[in-house]
């Protein structure tokens, strides 16, 4: 796909053919201990569940025993629901934690929230300052990461996260945990999962898939409004977490992508080239599916 760097086209042809056969039942039945599968069949209840995410983990959040939640931006259908769930059933989230798991990163700094494509200014504007003041979090509590990402990392250390969602892009990344490029010692083969499981939340460089789909699923197209570079939460926080949550509507990664990965990590197939694969290894994924989005993978012409 791109000859500098490692992706999912780099995997055996044998993979690549079996994730392409799964059809929706196939994948549906791909559960096992430690990674489920569920399927959702309108958007309304996809982006629900989502959100009833945040309201499960917040709700058992004491000042004692903070929770915490790690959310994306893609999707972001669920963030106003979330501050809808909170107003109308009343729930003080004083106590509760949210940290963004990814932001852009421009000449080595985090953007700043006026930038139109950040995303601490995403989950503030469609989440947070929906929240009644007498009920939402201090801002203290909010972390979004930064290029010096010490104050964010500590941060996971004293708060309990109950789940991590996310999406999953075109390269197969969770935030912008991308397939690294093909230079140095990893020029003829990709970094072992071992190793790519010691990255924290750091500054990465942004493969050329990511750049073109964030290009046109939030720009409108216009790659040169994208950035090349971002701060992602890493590996080692997301093994902080009690649970990965992924949700696929089918806007962000095609049907392809969608069943690749859900083939690899139900049979533990583990390949840094396709990061999401990494997640064979956590003890608690579960993969959310808009039915009608997983789509099919026969070949049209259009």
């Amino acid at each position: 796909m791109a000859p500098d760097w490692w992706d999912y086209t780099t995997l055996d042809p044998q993979i690549i053919q079996a994730a392409a056969r799964l059809t929706p039942e196939r994948i549906l039945k791909l559960s096992r201990p430690g990674f489920r599968v569920v399927f959702y069949e309108t958007l309304e209840d996809f982006y629900l569940a989502e959100a009833l995410e945040y309201i499960q983990a917040w709700n058992r959040s004491t000042l004692d025993n903070p929770v915490g939640i790690c959310g994306p931006i893609g999707p972001t259908e669920q963030l106003p629901l979330v501050a809808r769930l909170v107003n109308d059933l009343n729930l003080s989230v004083r106590s509760a934690h949210f940290w963004g798991m990814d932001e852009w990163c421009l000449d080595g700094q985090a953007v700043p929230v006026s930038h139109p494509l950040s995303f601490e200014r995403a989950d503030r504007e469609l989440c947070f300052a929906r929240i009644r003041k007498e009920l939402v979090m201090p801002d203290a509590n909010l972390h979004f990461p930064k290029a010096d990402t010490r104050a964010y990392r500590a941060s996971w250390d004293g708060v309990r996260c109950a789940v991590m969602q996310g999406g999953q892009g075109d390269v197969k990344h969770w935030a912008f945990n991308d397939p690294p490029r093909r230079r140095g010692k990893y020029q003829h083969h990709p970094p072992t999962p071992a190793e790519y499981r010691r990255l924290a939340t750091r500054v990465v460089d942004l493969h050329p898939l990511t750049i073109a789909q964030n290009a046109r699923t939030s720009g409108g197209g216009n790659v040169a409004l994208v950035p090349t570079q971002a701060i992602s939460v890493g590996p080692v926080e997301t093994w902080k977490a009690d649970k990965v949550s992924i949700w696929h509507a089918g806007k962000h990664d095609n049907p392809f992508g969608q069943r690749l990965t859900t083939w690899m990590i139900a049979h533990r197939v583990v390949d840094t080239a396709v990061p999401m694969s990494l997640l064979a290894d956590h003890p608690n994924v579960q993969f959310n599916f808009y039915r009608p989005g997983i789509g099919t993978c026969e070949v049209e012409l259009h």
